[in-house]
């Protein structure tokens, strides 16, 4: 495919990154039909199925947008602690599953509470870089690509911190359901809570903002003002989510 042609082109390692985590996630979809252990009620590969191939379309996507970045010396450091943190991370969840325990919000011995505090501690390294990336976009001036689709890129970054910083809510308040126990019965395949609040919907739109906002300023924005009303709608639809999780009401209600 041309796509994945590119991609090598562009940044090889994080075009292996995705590769390799895409695969990963397949082989998880296979074993939830091959394996009955359950964690929470659910399919103990389904997490492990979740971030891998979120973080190889995360891999994809930071490969393709920092091509426009003119300074490759730190286009590079930047890949290679995308690459190091997220397979600590993806890493530890899949340990974990293996095992047949949860991995976030574990602490029910000093080898889980360790593994937890790992995650916790590359998460927030990789937070920080992708900071620093965000910086670069916003302090570069000349690029070779439309006004509406810089923006695109650059808010993309600014809502996917956003709901990082989020993710560090969950972490505070050591679970993501509200009104509710984690491991409720949850929606087919995103297993998002089906009666309590759950704090992961805004979480996940808002770090595929990284995804929608660059496609919606590549697209279908025309001018930059225009892109900016599409963000603004988008930050809304976020919001609403993350304050309809908080108040403990279902996606669904």
């Amino acid at each position: 495919m041309h796509i994945l042609t590119e991609l090598r082109r562009r940044n090889i390692l994080l075009y292996w990154l995705g590769l390799f985590n895409i695969t990963v996630g397949i082989v998880c979809i296979v074993l939830q039909f091959t394996d009955d252990v359950q964690i929470l009620g659910v399919s103990r590969w389904l997490k492990p199925m979740k971030f891998y191939l979120s973080v190889g379309l995360l891999a994809f996507t930071l490969n393709w947008l920092m091509h426009y970045l003119n300074n490759k010396k730190l286009v590079k450091i930047y890949s290679w602690v995308i690459a190091i943190t997220m397979l600590v991370e993806n890493g530890v969840i899949l340990m974990q599953a293996i095992r047949g325990t949860t991995s976030h919000f574990n602490i029910s011995s000093p080898f889980n509470g360790i593994a937890f505090g790992v995650m916790g501690l590359v998460i927030l390294i990789f937070t920080i870089t992708v900071v620093f990336i965000t910086i670069n976009f916003f302090v570069q001036t000349k690029f070779t690509i439309s006004p509406a689709y810089v923006w695109g890129i650059r808010l993309g970054l600014v809502f996917f911190i956003l709901a990082s910083i989020e993710g560090g809510l969950m972490i505070g308040l050591f679970k993501h359901t509200v009104g509710g126990t984690d491991g409720s019965p949850g929606l087919p395949l995103v297993n998002w809570s089906s009666q309590y609040g759950d704090l992961r919907i805004a979480h996940f739109f808002g770090l595929h903002a990284l995804q929608f906002l660059p496609l919606i300023g590549y697209y279908i924005a025309k001018t930059k003002n225009q892109f900016f009303l599409y963000a603004m709608l988008y930050f809304i639809f976020i919001t609403a989510l993350f304050v309809q999780a908080i108040k403990g009401v279902p996606l669904f209600f």
